[in-house]
């Protein structure tokens, strides 16, 4: 049995309503997957002896919170990507934390203004090149990607993915609106196929002699490492940090919620807390080959083999407040066509 599938065999996957009084319990409704889960759920609930009953779901929970209103079952919400944590909030859907152990374990720029969520690992939006046809150190910038230089030789997903939209709006928020809009137009000039796929098929691409560079996240590559069926891909690329000498990499996040009406509030913070921690961070970090939100926790691992990650300091909230300009911009450029 692999890993993933053992993992998520220790863990409840309830897909029925849970109890919304439960004693010592945190309800969680989450897009992660179990395998990721699972060893923090174990640790905490050996610390601290308060059980979790988790949800999963691929879409849809922020419509099912709004369904159940103050009837809901849900503590928090635990995702990936800026935008989904910005929608709780847009929604009304997730609760302000004045915690101090949260604050002093995750840095301001990693977290809601007024605690309405919290990063939890973090991981960077990568360029990958080949190391056939492409010299190290030849780009090292998300600005040169625009360069004409590589016209023909550039594979993304869809601009309008929320992790290019992500990456879209801390470019307008370094280089104003009109500059980066000229950037993704330099972007997509530069691109050898339609945008497609998703972050590995991008990997894979290289691999293929589609083009030359790509545009990913961080884990997706070193997960392609670790499986012996596209370890072969992924070899065929170097992982560049991009921006690393100048503001830093963009970052976006996992992270957690309180949700407005939460049951359990007083243990739903307990775990909020636990996740925070060092010891938390270091499990949940090297489960999908993450790095920690928290500063003081050491990288390990692969991840630490492929060089430090400088990332850039801008406030994740202000990526969130310019989402609805990228989206525009994108349509703007007509860029995934």
């Amino acid at each position: 049995m692999s890993l993933k599938r053992a993992a998520g065999a220790m863990i409840a996957l309830s897909l029925l309503p849970m109890s919304v009084s439960a004693d010592e319990a945190v309800n969680i409704y989450s897009y992660r997957q179990a395998y990721l889960l699972n060893p923090l759920l174990t640790a905490f609930n050996e610390e601290t002896g308060i059980k979790t009953n988790v949800v999963f779901a691929k879409t849809g929970l922020a419509e099912r919170l709004e369904r159940e209103g103050r009837n809901s079952p849900a503590d928090l919400v635990m995702t990936v990507d800026i935008s989904r944590l910005n929608e709780l909030v847009d929604r009304d859907l997730s609760a302000p934390v004045d915690n101090g152990t949260l604050e002093k374990n995750i840095p301001e720029n990693l977290r809601h203004p007024e605690g309405k969520w919290f990063a939890l690992t973090t991981r960077g939006r990568m360029i990958f090149t080949s190391v056939e046809r492409v010299e190290e150190g030849e780009i090292t910038t998300y600005e040169e990607l625009a360069d004409p230089k590589w016209n023909d030789r550039i594979c993304t997903r869809s601009g309008k993915h929320p992790y290019n939209i992500a990456l879209f709006s801390s470019m307008i928020a370094h280089h104003g609106e009109e500059e980066a809009q000229e950037w993704l137009l330099g972007l997509k000039n530069n691109l050898a196929r339609k945008p497609q796929g998703g972050d590995r098929d991008q990997i894979k691409a290289i691999s293929e002699g589609v083009c030359d560079v790509a545009i990913g996240n961080s884990y997706y590559y070193g997960n392609m490492l670790e499986d012996e069926n596209q370890r072969e891909a992924a070899e065929a690329a170097r992982i560049v940090f991009p921006n690393a000498d100048g503001r830093g990499t963009h970052i976006n996040i996992s992270g957690v919620a309180l949700t407005s009406n939460a049951p359990n509030r007083e243990n739903a913070i307990k775990l909020m807390e636990f996740l925070s921690t060092p010891k938390a961070q270091q499990i949940y970090a090297e489960a999908n080959m993450e790095y920690p939100a928290n500063p003081d926790v050491e990288v390990s691992g692969m991840v630490a083999e492929w060089g430090d990650l400088n990332p850039d300091s801008l406030p994740l909230q202000t990526i969130a407040e310019l989402r609805n300009k990228a989206v525009k911009m994108v349509d703007r450029v007509d860029y995934d066509n």
